[in-house]
């Protein structure tokens, strides 16, 4: 199944070329109420309505250096400290955006503008202190995120071995296109994984090259404490503008459209426009 918020801000399920509006307000009072919600009689063409991001949780958690092959090519660049296993923050959730929103350049902070594609899971109930065992019971689905970076300002906040600011500015969150169940994903480990700037592959990788599993992320973190609706990522795979050799070419600028993409879960597509034409 795949769930979506669109227009302005009701709920629903895709069935076909169609969209099946719910009863609740809005995608996180769905999963707190553990989807026993019913229908309003409404459908809609999928095609009529406007997408917006599938969730705005309590709670989204970026953890960073599950894919080995991201910590090796960050190697190359000679930050002041590693991008290692286990790295974890919070993101700022009124930075989340949805499909086709735009993300904006802001000109005056960043000349260096990146991308990172990732998996992410969408947390089903409340829970904490769960083993990996334990750790489906809470996965209620799957979402794609565009985690949008500025390196200039990142590289500069790792001098202090923190980072937060370079992930969180407004906009630098794009979410969905939906939130696909878990019977449609039957292995989280076994999908390909592109992304794509104005057509043209960036990043290309599959979930089965994380050096973890999903369970044990959620586990690892669980101690947090999740929420029905939290969205924790799982980080993201090699291909970054920022740790290639020929990185001033490959940074994002306005006028850029970006399609994160992930087998079984769909694209997630965002233009990129100056800070002057977004206000």
């Amino acid at each position: 199944m795949k769930l979506v918020t669109f227009d302005d801000g009701r709920v629903g399920r895709v069935d076909g070329e169609r969209v099946v509006e719910l009863d609740c307000p809005d995608m996180r009072t769905y999963f707190e109420r553990g989807g026993d919600v019913g229908e309003t009689g409404r459908e809609h063409a999928l095609g009529d309505v406007a997408l917006r991001a599938p969730i705005v949780p309590k709670k989204l958690i970026h953890t960073a250096g599950n894919f080995r092959e991201h910590h090796e090519e960050s190697k190359q660049v000679g930050w002041s400290h590693p991008v290692l296993p286990w790295i974890c923050f919070l993101q700022n959730v009124d930075a989340i955006v949805g499909p086709d929103e735009p993300v904006v350049y802001p000109e005056g902070l960043t000349k260096e503008l990146d991308y990172e594609l990732e998996l992410a899971v969408v947390i089903g109930k409340a829970g904490s202190y769960f083993s990996p065992e334990e750790a489906a019971d809470y996965v209620a689905g799957y979402v794609i995120f565009n985690d949008i970076t500025a390196r200039d300002i990142q590289r500069e906040e790792m001098k202090s071995g923190v980072f937060g600011f370079c992930k969180a500015i407004d906009t630098f969150c794009p979410l969905g296109p939906w939130i696909v169940t878990p019977d449609e994903v039957p292995d989280p480990r076994d999908l390909t994984m592109e992304l794509r700037v104005n057509g043209v592959p960036r990043q290309r990788s599959h979930s089965g090259n994380m050096s973890v599993t999903i369970p044990e992320i959620l586990s690892h973190y669980s101690p947090m404490g999740f929420s029905a609706g939290d969205v924790l990522s799982t980080g993201t795979v090699s291909g970054v503008a920022g740790f290639s050799p020929d990185a001033a070419s490959l940074y994002l600028r306005p006028g850029d459209v970006i399609e994160a993409e992930i087998e079984r879960i769909g694209v997630l597509r965002n233009p990129v426009v100056a800070s002057s034409d977004a206000r």
